[in-house]
């Protein structure tokens, strides 16, 4: 896969669409990968087959609540710090890079990151999407350990957390976090080469820059979300895909809190009908329901989009009287099997229903 400076604005929203609502603002992510290829060049982004066995991968993120995120990004010096604390740790060097997850702000910073080493950039993540705590990873899911696990300021502080559970390290990170001004850099899930062939969620980067393309098009065709339905019924995670409901922001709660933006967004039916929409979040959208019936829910992906543009709207952009379209999308299956439910399911998150997949309900 090759990638130009000109890609990013298309991959950085095909991630916001994928982020579901949370991730981070992806525009602050392309602005730091741009700079970092200005700099240093563009890095090589490559397969998963064609790592080797035992390559060490180590990932690179930014954790927080999307609020703050907005507000305080990375320095540079602190994502290099993150992944050579890392090093140090293991004893190994990083033959490669891969993203925790696609959606927002995180698909951008690995690629800053692997501008800035020279390393090579995997074309894959743990999630599909986006998932607001630490554990709800495929690598995690199918038994990869999250620790070693290093986070950094930027102030360049740093620590190491060590934990044989990764909820137990998502508990102590989030505290850490914190205390650390709500946006850090983590890098976490050190895994071999054959651990990523067996536990990550494929060929997500080409996915983002596709559906980025994919609203460009529509745009030029005066139908993005249609174009954008189309592009996504071809591809093997998003196949299942549908406009849930065509409304205007009428109720709106969010707030900050224990590191995650929280709340619920209500919207208005735009045909003259008195139906209404509400969407609960922690970080990234949990499960949306009409008139009280579920249209969908995590893992599955809700996307709200702008009606006219299918500009993605996160969490914290949403506005009071914002007219949008409410997405339903498949997951990719390897976030579908009854493991994967046990640890990024509705009942994960405190809710009271059980999965059943968008394309049945």
């Amino acid at each position: 896969m090759k990638l130009s400076v000109e890609d990013l604005q298309d991959v950085g929203r095909g991630a916001a669409f994928l982020g579901t609502g949370g991730g981070g603002d992806p525009y602050i992510g392309r602005m730091l990968a741009t700079h970092a290829i200005r700099e240093y060049g563009m890095p090589e982004i490559i397969d998963v087959e064609a790592l080797d066995d035992d390559a060490a991968v180590y990932t690179i993120a930014m954790l927080g609540a999307p609020t703050v995120l907005a507000e305080k990004a990375a320095c540079g010096d602190d994502v290099d710090l993150a992944l050579s604390r890392m090093e140090k740790y293991t004893g190994r060097k990083a033959d490669a890079i891969i993203p925790i997850e696609i959606g927002g702000v995180n698909s951008m910073l690995p690629i800053m990151a692997a501008a800035r080493t020279g390393l090579p950039l995997v074309d894959a993540d743990g999630m599909g999407r986006a998932f607001p705590e630490i554990q709800m990873v495929s690598f995690n899911i199918y038994g990869v350990s999250c620790t070693p696990l290093v986070m950094t300021d930027e102030h360049l502080n740093s620590l190491v957390v060590e934990t044989g559970h990764a909820k137990r390290a998502e508990d102590l990170e989030r505290v850490a976090s914190i205390e650390m001004g709500c946006s850090v850099i983590l890098s976490s899930y050190p895994m071999t080469g054959r651990q990523v062939k067996e536990t990550a969620v494929r060929q997500t980067m080409t996915l983002a820059l596709e559906i980025g393309r994919a609203i460009r098009r529509g745009r030029r065709a005066d139908n993005p979300v249609g174009e954008l339905s189309r592009y996504l019924a071809t591809t093997p995670y998003y196949s299942h895909c549908r406009v849930l409901f065509d409304g205007k922001v009428v109720d709106l709660r969010r707030e900050t809190t224990q590191g995650f933006a929280r709340g619920h967004c209500t919207l208005q039916a735009l045909d003259g009908g008195a139906g209404e929409m509400e969407v609960i979040f922690q970080n990234e959208h949990l499960i949306a329901r009409e008139d009280g019936r579920v249209r969908a829910m995590v893992p599955d992906l809700i996307c709200m989009v702008d009606s006219d543009t299918a500009e993605p709207v996160p969490v914290e952009a949403l506005k009071y009287g914002q007219r949008l379209k409410v997405m339903g999308v498949s997951a990719p299956p390897i976030l579908r099997t009854p493991e994967a439910l046990e640890i990024i399911g509705p009942q994960a998150f405190g809710l009271n229903e059980t999965f059943v997949p968008v394309e049945e309900l």
